[in-house]
């Protein structure tokens, strides 16, 4: 019997009758439709998961028909995959990469992910925790811990990923040590955008040296409180955090100004008192909406500790488009990546891709008569740069009432790219004043 084979026009009439369907009103019975849906969901990444490992080997015969070499065979393959699931370059390869283990080397993870045990988060965890074992033991315990669905009933994700390491270690303790000194390579600090004008700022460290600094930043914030400083103690780890990175002085009650270069981008109109929002960001970091008031606030602060403050009017046409730009530089001589960068919003141009902008590329190669010029330049990280040159892949300039670009897959998929609004801009829009009367409003 011929197995029938899936589409996307099922799936989408599958979606369409969850969605038109009415919620049962006994609460039992709500929970049970919401265990339902959760094993669907997994069931549906376990789907997703055969797609993705089918499409790279559909993929790899294409281009190995077309000549193309066993190295470069499937380099676009995580892209598409991540376009298809609204997802960054980065998650794609992860998605491509669990998808190939779990159909070659763990079958019964797989097995837990289709039939709900597991969900894909769980999953990748189980992947990651193995990723230093041979083909044979990472099979061992896939068997050891997946093979009886009623095992993993209960289990938390900290005891299945402490079981997983537990068996690594225990299989191969050299490659697991192997493994954690190959990690300090990775150390690293980052810093991503937090809510109310505030950020995150993380560092990846050993364990030891983590956990030293900790161990110093409360030890330290403690002695201050007990001394009568009335900040918290998060509040000191913070202070104390910024006072020994940057070498500033504490300020009692706030915290302390910063030594720093300031990169605030603001119109003129938010300069002499306006409203719209300002942006604080740096050479490779994404840049941060303020509003208006926190950034002359800003701005002041720069001025008076006398630290550089970079001061860019953008200028804007009726449509919202950025057009031009002052340059911070006393030359003008990048003045055009410079309008790039910051139309793009020194993010990415591929879709659902958050990294910094690393290059400025031409969305239509020089190669094939591209200008160099605004219309025909994004900023791209340096990964999706070089992605963009696998065979198959093309993207186009659309003409739109912002800077747009359209990524198109080998497959013929196309995913569109705007560039963001200028900073307080809103699309117009018409507004019901009363019966048979509306304003524009921008």
């Amino acid at each position: 019997m011929a197995t029938t084979q899936l589409t996307a026009d099922q799936v989408g009439d599958l979606t369409s009758a969850l969605l038109s369907g009415g919620l049962p009103q006994d609460p039992a019975a709500l929970v049970d439709l919401v265990d339902g849906l959760e094993r669907m969901k997994s069931a549906l990444c376990a789907i997703q998961g055969e797609a993705t490992v089918a499409h790279d080997a559909a993929r790899r015969k294409v281009e190995s028909e077309q000549g193309v070499s066993s190295r470069r065979q499937g380099r676009g393959v995580a892209r598409e995959i991540a376009l298809a699931r609204r997802e960054s370059p980065h998650r794609g390869q992860t998605l491509l990469g669990l998808a190939k283990v779990l159909h070659h080397e763990m079958p019964h993870t797989r097995a837990r992910l289709s039939d709900g045990t597991l969900n894909e988060f769980r999953a990748i965890l189980l992947v990651r925790e193995t990723a230093c074992l041979t083909a044979e033991e990472r099979a061992f315990v896939d068997e050891e811990l997946c093979a009886d669905p009623a095992a993993l009933v209960g289990l938390g994700t900290r005891h299945l990923v402490a079981r997983a390491k537990k068996l690594a270690y225990e299989l191969d303790p050299a490659a697991v040590a192997r493994r954690a000194s190959n990690a300090e390579k990775d150390r690293h600090v980052s810093v991503r955008p937090a809510p109310d004008t505030m950020t995150y700022l993380t560092g990846l460290l050993p364990v030891a040296q983590g956990v030293s600094v900790h161990a110093a930043l409360v030890r330290d914030a403690d002695a201050l409180r007990a001394k009568g400083d009335p900040r918290s103690r998060g509040q000191l780890m913070a202070d104390l955090l910024v006072a020994r990175v940057t070498g500033a002085d504490l300020v009692d009650d706030a915290p302390p100004p910063m030594p720093v270069l300031v990169n605030l981008t603001m119109s003129d109109a938010t300069l002499l008192g306006g409203h719209r929002p300002a942006e604080v960001g740096a050479d490779g970091v994404a840049p941060e909406l303020v509003p208006a008031e926190i950034a002359r606030l800003l701005l002041g602060r720069a001025l008076t500790s006398q630290v550089d403050a970079l001061v860019r009017r953008l200028y804007v046409d009726h449509g919202g488009r950025l057009v031009a730009m002052t340059s911070k530089q006393r030359f003008y001589a990048d003045g055009l990546a410079e309008l790039v960068a910051q139309r793009d919003l020194g993010i990415c141009r591929t879709p659902y891709c958050s990294a910094p902008v690393r290059h400025r590329d031409h969305v239509v190669p020089v190669s094939a008569g591209g200008a160099t010029d605004a219309d025909n330049g994004q900023g791209l990280c340096e990964a999706c740069n070089l992605a963009k040159e696998v065979p198959g892949w093309r993207h186009e300039a659309v003409d739109d009432l912002r800077h747009a670009v359209e990524t198109i897959t080998p497959t013929g998929h196309r995913y569109r790219s705007t560039a963001s609004p200028p900073m307080g801009w809103r699309e117009p829009r018409w507004v019901r004043e009363r019966p048979g009367v509306y304003t524009l409003v921008a």
